[in-house]
């Protein structure tokens, strides 16, 4: 949580750069380099401050050293990509080591590019300069859809995780699916996984994925963020983005409530029920098992003085339009 005793950054002036490094010498001469740039700096010597830090302020890009006493750079990276508040933030790393393998690791653990020591000053400042341009599109992109109720994510299927999420979508699948951190919930990776194969399997267009919660409804719309390219799903590579769109429907169920004496719950059956949804479908919308919206619709009929859910159906739309 930021600390409310310590002021706000003034970055009007610049991009907020935090660097880590164990060597005081090249925290020096990038601090030099980047102060008299315009951009405001702040300084980490080793892996948990540079955490902390990151938290705190939520620079717009940082430069970290790939191998420090202690925590590595690489486990920087892989901690503060795994939490929401600072997965979004460009990671450069800084390093001596070129083998192709390290460079991987820095790519894997979540860094956007390197650059080799000894650090050129004027080559990091073109490095900072290129990712933070496009980092705040993006991050201008996400508050814009975000202030039209358009709560947009991208997940990677191979492997569940959240590329990035604007914070109204963050929000929604922490309220309807209880998620937290950088891995999708359960149920949307299985649904997209799901809609994916079928996609690549026969062409067919990609079903939503509806949760309920109360008089609340979520809607979730898959759009491929990789067009055609088949390559990108054999590798695992391919990044879906992700539509969310929520609804409130409860008017729809007091009144459905009042006119048939149902609970809650069982108003949530019928309603789904009404709109053509079967017993397993209205389960996995409700999280509940198909045997339980069995016994409601059993109660539900009873109450109606209804014979099948078709006629239960008829009379719910008729109620509702």
């Amino acid at each position: 949580m930021p600390d409310p005793l310590i002021p706000p950054l003034d970055r009007g002036a610049g991009d907020l750069v935090l660097i880590v490094d164990d060597v005081p010498d090249n925290l020096s001469l990038l601090h030099d380099a980047l102060d008299e740039a315009g951009h405001t700096v702040l300084v980490a010597r080793d892996g948990p401050s540079a955490i902390a830090r990151a938290q705190q302020a939520k620079p717009d890009v940082v430069l970290l050293d790939a191998m420090m006493p202690g925590m590595d750079g690489f486990e920087v990276a892989r901690r503060l990509k795994a939490d929401p508040e600072t997965a979004a933030i460009p990671i450069i790393f800084m390093t001596a080591l070129t083998e192709t393998e390290h460079v991987l690791a820095a790519f894997g653990a979540g860094g956007v590019d390197y650059v080799t020591k000894p650090l050129e000053p004027r080559q990091v400042l073109a490095r900072i300069a290129a990712h933070t341009q496009t980092a705040r599109a993006q991050r201008q992109a996400r508050h814009a859809l975000d202030a039209f109720g358009h709560a947009t994510l991208v997940v990677r299927p191979a492997d569940g995780r959240l590329v990035w999420q604007t914070a109204l979508a963050r929000t929604l699948l922490r309220d309807y699916f209880g998620s937290v951190g950088s891995a999708a919930p359960v149920p949307l990776i299985d649904w997209l996984r799901q809609q994916v194969a079928a996609v690549a399997a026969v062409g067919a267009a990609p079903q939503p994925l509806v949760s309920a919660r109360g008089g609340r409804r979520l809607t979730l719309e898959l759009h491929s963020m990789i067009g055609d390219d088949p390559a990108a799903h054999e590798t695992g590579e391919a990044e879906w983005l992700i539509v969310a769109t929520e609804a409130d429907d409860a008017a729809v169920f007091e009144a459905m409530m009042q006119a048939f004496r149902l609970t809650v719950r069982e108003a949530e059956v019928l309603y789904w029920v009404a709109k053509g949804k079967t017993n397993r479908d209205v389960g996995e919308i409700l999280a509940m098992s198909p045997r339980t919206v069995t016994k409601h619709m059993e109660h539900i009929l009873q109450k109606m003085g209804v014979e099948t859910r078709t006629a239960a159906a008829a009379r719910v739309l008729k109620l509702i339009g």
